[in-house]
């Protein structure tokens, strides 16, 4: 196996064991979009290691054999959950909403630091998961104790994630642009009424939805989904009312289809609770993402390209000088500062190591 020299760290790519210095890492779920790409995040990690990577179709296969763009030279496992547990520091679980809850109550109870990509722990009241997500969590007890994974929020929960062997619920893609892009709004009180107009690449459905769309459906082809009250908005609700929003705000949110890959770009029309210059906006935002090293504000409105294979996402701010309404503009690309590289910035919190460690360069 070539050394892996990414980010100026040469090794063997043979992780070490559970407990040596460098912590070492599983990703279950390793076939999938985001499973993969936090694979290959790790395995070039000057600090984590990677170890074993799992998926059940296609176990046996080596990685780059079904991703060749992520170069990782690793064979896939069957999960087993008792050998990880044992042999881990970490587990990144890949898994579907529903299917993940198992996995992560196991790996939690056997002391491993846990992230988990789906839904399953990001809501903190069992009846709204229910709600929008059904009855198939195994793990109802522990729900609330997950630390929200979005560290220019949790930033302070998540540096103490190791010590209290907790659980890290990492947000889904368009809470992770929505809340970025109205936080400092809520924070302020100014939030009375918000309507969220959501674009996405066909990768926000996942593998299986992903390679089984028709091409002339999506080509040349915007449509919305989800219009009858999509998923992440009880998310989305949950985190900005801790930050101020009032009870009686509840935010429409609308996710539309768009032909590309990957990609994401909200688009946010707020009416705030008094006039608000778009002078004061910037400075509100400003003051909130100052020295944030994901975290770009522009003057421009910014496009899925800006961000593209980055973790980064960026934000414009106005007021409609007519309507009086605050727009706000956020762009991240869905797999990485929507989920797998913004998992491996909450590890790298929860680790004391630079939030940008692994992901620059």
């Amino acid at each position: 196996m070539a050394d892996n020299v990414a980010f100026g760290v040469a090794y063997d790519g043979t992780p070490p064991a559970r407990g040596a210095a460098r912590p070492r890492v599983a990703v279950l779920g390793a076939s999938g979009f985001a499973g993969a790409l936090a694979a290959r995040l790790v395995h070039r990690h000057p600090y984590f290691a990677l170890g074993e990577i799992t998926a059940r179709a296609e176990a046996g296969m080596r990685l780059d054999e079904l991703y060749p763009h992520h170069r990782v030279p690793i064979a896939l496992t069957e999960p087993d959950l008792d050998r990880i547990g044992s042999t881990h520091d970490v587990a990144i679980v890949g898994y579907p909403h529903g299917a993940s809850s198992e996995a992560v109550a196991a790996m939690h109870a056997q002391g491993l630091v846990v992230v988990d990509l789906s839904a399953d722990f990001r809501l903190r009241d069992p009846a709204t998961y229910r709600e929008w997500y059904g009855d198939v969590h195994v793990a109802p007890e522990l729900f609330g104790t997950a630390v929200y994974g979005l560290p220019e929020l949790h930033r302070e929960a998540l540096a103490g994630v190791r010590e209290g062997g907790r659980i890290i619920a990492m947000p889904g893609c368009f809470p992770t642009a929505t809340i970025l892009g109205l936080a400092p709004l809520a924070r302020a009180g100014l939030l009375q009424d918000v309507i969220v107009d959501a674009k996405t690449g066909v990768s926000g459905a996942g593998r299986k939805l992903a390679r089984t769309t028709h091409y002339v459906d999506v080509s040349e082809n915007v449509h919305a989904y989800g219009v009858a009250g999509h998923r992440h908005q009880p998310e989305i609700r949950q985190e900005l009312g801790a930050l101020g929003m009032g009870e009686s705000v509840q935010p429409v949110f609308v996710p539309h289809l768009v032909p590309v890959d990957q990609g994401e770009l909200i688009s946010a029309y707020v009416r705030a609770t008094r006039p608000v210059t778009a002078d004061e906006v910037a400075d509100l935002f400003r003051e909130a993402y100052e020295g944030e090293p994901f975290v770009e504000l522009t003057t421009a409105e910014p496009g899925m390209r800006d961000v593209q294979a980055s973790n980064v996402a960026r934000i414009r701010t106005t007021v409609d000088p007519r309507s009086g309404h605050v727009l706000v503009f956020a762009t991240i690309d869905n797999l990485w500062k929507g989920t797998s590289s913004q998992a491996v910035q909450a590890l790298n919190a929860a680790f004391g190591r630079p939030e940008d460690e692994g992901l620059t360069g």
